[in-house]
């Protein structure tokens, strides 16, 4: 099969297009033709390596992928070939305490394809049946590769760990991002109101199309005066942070009495500031989150076919064009998804 590889950590420089050999498809797995494969920073994370991370090389990056069933094992008997489906990123044991409460993203043996395992920068993939769920009818396949790691990310944060309430005010950092797009929509869903931050002024328009109540230009203003003004220093009720470094410390500052802080990722570094008498003294919580769990990708997808969410779609590219996307990504350079073609639509 043609797929876009990598032998070794560096920058977008060290992904090529080569032929790899086709994946493995265990009993009770199924290969997936990829029509479409989603970017996200984790894939940029992962090029790029960190300490500890141990992949086997040459590694194939992809978690958001879209497509159809081109062959299944022998004990799968629900699904046949030409089957449009989605595919879930999360994998986990499916046997121990966190799985079986479905909290399956709690799993000591948790991984994300793409991450650990090779992923969908390729015209196939091999998944087990349980990551499998049906492609939203009214999308195309770029359309619902948007859709599973940045949703179910966005959903987790809000719904699961901030437990955002109606009448609330959430600040939504890079509502350009395909995280931050999501989170848009989800907090107008929860009957939040939104303030979101982007680079530009054309982000800017697009995350108030998507229902954000005041938009904040972060490269030209103070987010944190912003905020004072907007809410008349009653400040924020949650704060959806995925930037890092550059935005954790005014992030926390945005919050008021009992706010609550939640996090995905880290983008612009990894080491913040914090003052812990502010955390203490104002009863701050700060929440962590990675994904979710496999139950809620299913109500987010009945969400769509509702036209409740919409998957926020850039551009589309072919695969071998794949560290320019990886550019548009690392330069901001977009606004929702940048999804690669692997296979003709």
């Amino acid at each position: 099969m043609k797929a876009v590889v990598f032998h070794e950590h560096g920058d977008e420089r060290v992904l090529k297009l080569t032929e790899f050999q086709d994946p493995t498809v265990g009993a009770r797995d199924v290969l997936v033709r990829v029509k479409a494969v989603a970017l996200n920073h984790l894939d940029l994370w992962v090029r790029q390596g960190w300490p500890g991370l141990k992949l086997e090389m040459p590694h194939i990056l992809g978690s958001d992928i879209a497509g159809v069933v081109e062959k299944v094992g022998p004990e799968v008997t629900d699904l046949s070939p030409g089957t449009e489906v989605l595919v879930n990123p999360g994998l986990s044991c499916g046997a121990c305490a966190a799985c079986l409460k479905g909290d399956d993203n709690l799993c000591p043996k948790y991984r994300i394809i793409g991450e650990h395992t090779r992923g969908g920068y390729a015209e196939f993939v091999s998944v087990p049946r349980q990551n499998i769920l049906p492609k939203p009818s009214k999308l195309s396949f770029p359309e619902a590769a948007c859709l599973p790691l940045t949703f179910l990310t966005a959903w987790t944060m809000l719904v699961r760990r901030a437990d955002v309430k109606p009448g609330e005010t959430v600040l939504v950092q890079a509502a350009g991002s395909g995280v931050g797009s999501a989170a848009v929509q989800i907090c107008k869903l929860l009957g939040a109101k939104v303030i979101a931050t982007a680079s530009t002024e054309e982000k800017l328009k697009r995350a108030q199309a998507l229902g954000a109540d005041h938009v904040i230009n972060y490269a030209e203003k103070d987010f944190l005066a912003e905020v004072k003004r907007i809410t008349e220093r009653r400040m924020v009720d949650v704060v959806f942070e995925h930037v890092g470094a550059s935005t954790f410390e005014k992030s926390v500052a945005c919050l008021p009495y009992g706010g609550r802080l939640v996090t995905c990722g880290a983008t612009a570094g990894h080491e913040v500031k914090i003052d812990l008498r502010v955390l203490f003294y104002k009863r701050i919580s700060l929440l962590g989150s990675t994904m979710g769990s496999k139950g809620d990708l299913f109500r987010i997808l009945q969400l769509v076919e509702e036209g409740r969410l919409k998957p926020v779609l850039d551009r589309t590219l072919p695969l071998e064009e794949a560290a320019q996307a990886q550019q548009l990504l690392q330069n901001r350079n977009h606004f929702g998804n940048v999804v690669l073609l692997p296979s003709p639509l």
